[in-house]
């Protein structure tokens, strides 16, 4: 079969988002912080930005020329409107404006076709202001903790050791992990264990296997427990002294049964150790009160801390009343001064192209701004309005509530709804929850067509294993047959999914075993 090419024309529909669509996206899908930030930036990189409420940067604005000049969206003139025919409005103010475009196209030859933005950028001290007004909000910002390594290393002057098995010590506690085990981690964050012969061939010079176990076992004393453990059981150990209960079985358990004890299966300990039941059962509890993990409490990962993006207050006649949290983010004013210089139809090209931009710029930014505000709002009302005993009684009340429905009652695309509400958070007289949490999804009663939002049929699932015998605790069959005839239509394999997500163990992992 011979092969060969051929040229086609073809005709088609293909939708391409202009650049002010795309901003306005980015701009809708950030939280108040992000927004925040993008703002500040924005105000570093377009000097035809400044703060509304800030500092002026100059005696002329400081004069009262920071209005806009045009009316268009939010009191400016529109991108649209920024065109190179459009007339002077101000003719009186001709002469300045002419005074400031000459010195603007000097200071354009100096930086690449443009001007020094510094000279028009909102002063220091404003974007201080904006600074301390962020900070004041976040008042539980802490210190930095101090690291693991930090704090094994302290502890060292305490230790007989002579300086080269000091040096040693630090050598190896430089291969403890986070998480306080020996070992290191690879590009999945995986942790890998380590041999002494790798650590004893890695210092300087090299020593012997033998040497590296003798100090290990001398970090292995320091605080907190069970840190330089080679595996969860040496982990476990370690932790166990002179006065934790049933200390003996319990070393045993972790050392030689620790899987059985895992999955409950107390009968196979019993049977190995001659141990009581009941004593075995101790033991366990007392293993579950140790440390897996004795380095987290160093650890040194940023706290994430949650600013809500809208506030939902009670008011008097008993409904709701919405605040969006925006105070926070500047705002943004274009004076008058660069309308005029654009206009200005005796500029230099390039100068007035730069501005052009530089305009438009802004003024797509002002309007994303001003759009996501109000989407945000009428989001949040659209979803108060379904979501109100959510509100008055807790989350145990909420409805099944789909974006789609959201969508529809508000005139918007589904999208923009799951933009809107994407990882913001909402401030209610319930508490603080990120905004998705009011949609869920339901299952129906077929006999009664009622919908029962998934959040429901987990609360019940939780309350039956709560209240189940638990010597003889519920399969997951059990579970299904009995939430299907307290009215939830659902499935065991559904059951199953949702027991694994609310961290509840299978029937046999869960019994109770007495002698």
């Amino acid at each position: 079969m011979g092969m060969g090419f051929e040229t086609k024309q073809t005709m088609g529909l293909k939708q391409v988002l202009a650049p002010r669509m795309i901003q306005s996206m980015e701009i809708l899908q950030l939280p108040i912080t992000a927004l925040q930030e993008r703002i500040e930036k924005e105000l570093q990189e377009n000097p035809v930005l400044e703060l509304k409420d800030g500092a002026p940067a100059t005696e002329a604005e400081a004069e009262g020329e920071t209005e806009a000049a045009e009316p268009g969206t939010n009191g400016t003139v529109a991108a649209d409107e920024i065109t190179p025919d459009a007339p002077l409005k101000h003719d009186a103010q001709d002469a300045g404006a002419e005074l400031e475009f000459k010195r603007l196209e000097a200071l354009d030859r100096e930086w690449d076709g443009a001007f020094n933005e510094d000279e028009h950028r909102p002063s220091r001290a404003a974007l201080d202001e904006l600074g301390d007004k962020k900070l004041d909000a976040m008042q539980n910002i802490v210190e930095r903790p101090q690291s693991l390594q930090d704090h094994l290393a302290e502890q060292l002057s305490d230790l007989d050791l002579n300086p080269e098995d000091r040096e040693l010590a630090l050598h190896i506690i430089s291969f403890i992990d986070r998480t306080g085990r020996l070992g290191r981690r690879n590009e999945r964050d995986q942790l890998l264990p380590v041999s002494l012969l790798e650590i004893a061939s890695t210092f300087t010079p090299p020593t012997a296997p033998e040497r590296v176990e003798q100090v290990l076992r001398l970090v292995q004393q320091l605080d907190p427990p069970g840190v330089g453990a080679r595996d969860l059981a040496e982990c476990l150990f370690l932790q166990v002294d002179d006065e934790t209960p049933h200390r003996d079985l319990v070393k045993r358990i972790v050392l030689e049964h620790l899987e059985d004890a895992a999955h409950n299966r107390l009968p196979a300990i019993h049977k190995k150790t001659g141990a009581p039941l009941e004593e075995i059962r101790e033991a366990i509890e007392v293993i579950k009160h140790l440390n897996p993990k004795p380095g987290n409490e160093f650890s040194t990962e940023e706290t994430r801390y949650v600013t809500p993006d809208v506030i939902i207050e009670k008011n008097e006649d008993d409904g709701y009343d919405i605040r969006l949290t925006d105070d926070w983010a500047p705002r943004l004013n274009i004076p008058k001064r660069y309308y005029q210089m654009y206009k200005n139809r005796d500029g230099d090209p390039q100068t007035r192209e730069y501005l052009k931009k530089k305009l438009q710029s802004a003024e797509w930014l002002k309007d994303a701004i001003e759009q996501r505000r109000n989407t945000l709002e009428k989001v949040t009302r659209a979803i108060v309005g379904h979501q109100k005993a959510f509100l008055d009684y807790g989350p145990d009340h909420i409805e099944p509530l789909k974006m789609q429905q959201i969508a529809d009652q508000v005139g918007v695309h589904v999208t923009t709804v799951s933009r809107a509400v994407d990882d913001k958070w909402v401030q209610t007289p319930r508490g603080v929850f990120p905004l998705k949490r009011f949609f869920v999804g339901a299952a129906t009663n077929k006999e009664t067509g009622e919908q029962i939002p998934w959040e429901k049929v987990k609360a019940a699932l939780l309350e039956m294993v709560q209240h189940e015998d638990k010597h003889s605790p519920l399969s997951d069959e059990e579970l299904e047959d009995r939430l299907q005839k307290a009215g939830y239509p659902v499935k065991r394999r559904t059951v199953t999914k949702y027991r694994k997500l609310l961290n509840i163990p299978s029937s046999r992992e869960r019994k109770e075993w007495v002698s």
